[in-house]
């Protein structure tokens, strides 16, 4: 979440990675404009160079729906295990402190009118 939020606040380039072990997945975001390109790579290992990876996804989408997505993903992962639930299953606190910071820069990012490029 805190690599989109980036994103929605005008950062061009961020990452976010989950650990499977032994593998690792990760997520790295360009951006241009209104568009953001999405790459999902997985790694034998999450500290190896990104060139390790194999792409096993790629998308191009709006900032605005990539932060809907987000969003909308995590609100009902809430919704199906509660904040007690999330930490019994995936062994840490819900980032709800993150979820509301992406929502409030989002919220502000769409208020705002897009400028022509």
């Amino acid at each position: 979440m805190t690599a989109t939020a980036r994103l929605v606040l005008g950062e061009e380039q961020a990452r976010a990675q989950f650990e499977a072990e032994p593998t690792a997945f990760r997520w790295i975001f360009y951006r241009g404009g209104n568009d953001v390109w999405v790459r999902l790579l997985q790694l034998p290992d999450g500290r190896r160079h990104d060139n390790a990876g194999t792409e096993i996804w790629s998308s191009r989408q709006t900032i605005d729906t990539l932060a809907r997505a987000v969003i909308r993903c995590f609100d009902n992962v809430a919704r199906r295990y509660d904040e007690g639930g999330y930490h019994g299953k995936w062994g840490a606190p819900f980032p709800r402190l993150e979820l509301e910071a992406l929502r409030t820069a989002w919220r502000n990012h769409t208020a705002v009118p897009s400028q022509p490029e």
